[in-house]
């Protein structure tokens, strides 16, 4: 029994055991200094008096259950001079520090939070539709953000200390997490979260967030079903993945997918997916699984197609020789400030590989391998926004030629600040039209007609 250690001693709870827990607005508030006294007081005793050997293999609400029970017992104990509203707070932050990861769980329980980012003990910041905001949540200590941030890395065997200062990993959410310590970090520690999506977005979704629009989704479900090799470029936190998570979607369902990520966030509903994830050195500096590593793998475990969640380095030799190499119909995402410098980024990135290329043999392996590019973009008004699809056609001289078919029209701002424009049409035909029509895949000529787009927006 978790609470085997502590005695009764004929305590029920009284007036502080009521089972009311403080709501998450209220675990934001700011402790004052009595209350961060008794909360360390409490806090204490706690962490004496529990088995935390068998705290841990509880289920989590019959562990918080008997932490609070505790918590009110103490607190009745030492006659603390709180209110019950007081008291049910501290219960509450005590809880998430035993159970969860402290003064983020508040955050970590608001849907519309995208991103966390802690700048050492006092600063933290939150971003919500796309903008950002300081909280007014706080960490007692440098030490205290340290605590919580070696049970994030610990719980996916990953670790974080002087000799590996930097660390990426993930919450049990699926949210990716990215750390930097001292001495990298010169004003204390920085945890920078990125918030997993519960609920799976959906096209639709897209379409009504100023995403995307229909015809542009039309044409997307055709590029993937129809196996062309897509690469969606953007900047950070620009929507690359979100975007990528609804063009796997389209891929049919009786086909075998391997994904390959640093960190895994992936969520393809599909039943025939093996996730692959890269591992990074152990304490000795051995037993690194590199994403090239992975890609290499995949291409010896028969793969319908391979999705790799960002490339980053020089995987992308790799994926460019599977895209050449009969391995169709591949997705990735790359960090880039255009379709233009996206392909740019892949050649620097192939440099990175220990084999050298002629750059117009290079150049005509990009153009051979990527047949689609998608540019994303965060805009001031914070919405994230698909601006560009552009067609690779092939080299001329040394130089890969690109057709832009969608573009994102800018028309101005409204008086709060919102981007007016749409995605709109060039009025040219793709080429690979003919091998989606070749394949069977349906897709109107009007799609990529300016008449028609005016037509539908009258």
């Amino acid at each position: 029994m978790i609470l085997a250690r502590y005695p009764n001693n004929g305590h029920n709870g009284g007036n502080g055991s009521n089972g009311t827990k403080a709501s998450a607005q209220d675990r934001l508030r700011v402790l004052t200094p009595l209350e961060v006294e008794w909360k360390q007081r409490i806090l204490q005793k706690i962490l004496r008096l529990l088995d935390l050997a068998q705290l841990s293999k509880a289920e989590s609400q019959t562990a918080r259950t008997q932490i609070r029970e505790l918590t009110n017992r103490l607190f009745l104990e030492e006659s603390a001079p709180l209110s019950l509203t007081q008291r049910q707070l501290i219960a509450s932050q005590l809880e998430d520090e035993v159970m969860g990861l402290g003064p983020l769980e508040p955050l970590l329980a608001d849907p519309t939070i995208s991103d966390i980012l802690v700048n050492g003990c006092s600063n933290v910041f939150l971003e919500r539709g796309g903008k950002l905001e300081r909280s007014t949540v706080r960490f007692q200590d440098d030490s205290h953000l340290m605590n919580i941030i070696d049970r994030i890395v610990s719980a996916v065997g990953r670790r974080v200390d002087e000799s590996s200062p930097m660390v990426d990993a993930r919450l049990k959410d699926g949210s990716r997490v990215n750390v930097i310590i001292p001495p990298l970090a010169i004003d204390g520690p920085v945890l920078s979260i990125r918030r997993f999506a519960v609920e799976r977005l959906t096209p639709e979704n897209l379409i009504e967030f100023g995403t995307l629009s229909a015809q542009v989704t039309d044409l997307l479900r055709a590029v993937v079903r129809g196996r062309l090799n897509v690469m969606i470029s953007g900047g950070t936190g620009s929507g690359k993945t979100t975007l990528l998570n609804v063009l796997s979607g389209f891929i049919p369902e009786n086909e075998r997918i391997v994904t390959i990520e640093d960190s895994a966030e992936l969520q393809l509903r599909q039943p025939h997916v093996v996730r692959l994830e890269t591992r990074p050195p152990n304490i000795e500096g051995r037993g690194q699984v590199t994403q090239r590593d992975l890609v290499r793998n995949s291409l010896r475990m028969r793969p319908d197609r391979i999705v790799v969640g960002e490339v980053r380095g020089a995987e992308a030799l790799d994926m460019l020789q599977a895209m050449n190499t009969g391995h169709d119909g591949s997705l990735t995402t790359i960090h880039a400030n255009s379709a233009r410098d996206a392909l740019s980024r892949v050649e620097t990135m192939v440099a990175m590989s220990d084999i050298r290329f002629p750059i117009q043999a290079l150049r005509a392996q990009i153009a051979s391998a990527i047949n689609v590019v998608v540019h994303t973009e965060r805009q001031e008004d914070g919405a994230r926004r698909l601006i560009s699809v552009q067609e690779i056609n092939g080299m001329e001289g040394e130089t890969i030629t690109m057709t832009e078919i969608f573009s994102f029209v800018r028309q101005g701002m409204t008086a709060d600040h919102k981007v007016i424009g749409s995605l709109k049409p060039t009025g040219i035909v793709p080429g690979f039209y003919k091998r989606l029509k070749q394949r069977g895949i349906p897709l109107p000529l009007e799609t990529f007609s300016q008449a028609a787009h005016e037509d539908s927006h009258r």
